[in-house]
């Protein structure tokens, strides 16, 4: 087995090196695996729909009216929670929000207190 070795650089200031014993170097095929069966129940229990490819993930749905905008909202919750129990955290930045068919629907998708951008496309 190769060695690796990784070090921290924080304002130019970096650390010695040492070697890491322990994870799965990103990128590798292995990560990748170990990564998705680590997701793979991520979406128990959704009323949307999930799409998971490697560290990316779409939840889709037919949103009708207030009661869906509810569910859907109850849905990033849940992933929220899952995220704080895993301690793996979404980067709600880049969470955005596609309406398929424009309504004047005022509802506004959160994560962690945060609303979600609204796009057309993305």
């Amino acid at each position: 087995m190769r060695r690796r070795r990784e070090r921290v650089c924080i304002k130019g200031k970096q650390s010695n090196w040492e070697e890491v014993c322990s994870g799965v170097p990103e990128g590798s095929d292995l990560g990748f695996l170990l990564f998705l069966i680590f997701i793979n129940n991520l979406d128990a229990n959704t009323y949307g729909n999930v799409l998971k490819y490697a560290d990316d993930m779409k939840i889709f749905g037919q949103v009708n009216d207030g009661h869906d905008n509810i569910r859907m909202q109850a849905d990033l919750h849940r992933f929220v929670e899952w995220a704080n129990k895993w301690q793996m955290q979404f980067n709600v930045s880049k969470c955005k929000v596609v309406p398929v068919v424009q309504t004047k629907s005022g509802f506004l998708y959160k994560m962690r207190s945060n609303g979600l951008q609204k796009v057309d496309v993305e």
